[in-house]
């Protein structure tokens, strides 16, 4: 199957084990997800799928676009995405993906999405300065400090922790642990935060970290977590 899915975020809540354990969640949506084009070695060099979503109107796309959803048989679609994938055994075009088909339970996940633009933020805000004394005779208190470092080189060097735009940049969070899949809902659960706010698009595909030893660590302390989840929802 695809390695991922296109999605909407929905806010976060909470989710309880059978022991009380309140586990914070991210609500993820799927709205409509198909297979658009599949690439081959042969023909493009590596493997992977192209994943469309959100049904869309003919005015809101270019002709071309409108051709390429025509040709492999889909409807129109507002958002694509490309996935790798090890293989593509059983995938076609056309074909609507479902949360439930791509992931499960106990699944670590990258999230990729953009985050809240907060504007023209000051050195606290956007890289967690320290900032100056408030004592009594200090002039200041929020502000960036020296940024030079005297006649040698006698300028500020490229990269510096300066204020500036802060947000709304491609922001991926890695290895974020599914803690359920609601297939009436076609949402799934993931523990932790993810970017962006809330109605925000966002890109959910299996982690590519996720065969690390310090991720395997974690999937194997949390996942007690995720079965006693699923043993309440079967007693109820």
């Amino acid at each position: 199957m695809p390695m991922g899915m296109i999605g909407i975020k929905r806010g976060m809540t909470r989710v309880f084990t059978k022991d009380g354990t309140a586990i914070p969640v991210t609500v993820i949506e799927f709205p409509e997800n198909y297979i658009v084009q599949i690439k081959t070695e042969d023909r493009d060099g590596y493997r992977a799928v192209q994943v469309g979503a959100v049904l869309a109107k003919e005015k809101h796309l270019t002709k071309p676009m409108i051709n390429h959803f025509k040709k492999h048989g889909t409807p129109l679609l507002r958002y694509l995405k490309e996935f790798r994938v090890d293989s593509l055994e059983g995938l076609e075009e056309g074909k609507e993906l479902k949360p439930e088909e791509v992931f499960k339970p106990g699944d670590l996940v990258d999230v990729v999405g953009t985050s809240k633009g907060r504007g023209f933020s000051g050195v606290m805000k956007r890289w967690d300065f320290a900032g100056f004394p408030r004592s009594h005779g200090h002039r200041y208190h929020r502000a960036v400090g020296a940024i030079g470092n005297r006649t040698d080189p006698g300028r500020v060097w490229k990269g510096k922790k300066m204020p500036g735009h802060y947000g709304a940049e491609t922001v991926r969070v890695q290895a974020l642990l599914v803690v359920d899949v609601l297939p009436e809902e076609k949402a799934i659960l993931v523990k932790g935060s993810v970017p962006g706010h809330t109605k925000g698009i966002l890109y959910v595909e299996h982690s590519k970290i996720a065969n690390r030893k310090k991720q395997q660590l974690k999937l194997k302390r949390l996942m007690p977590l995720v079965e006693n989840l699923l043993k309440v929802g079967e007693e109820s």
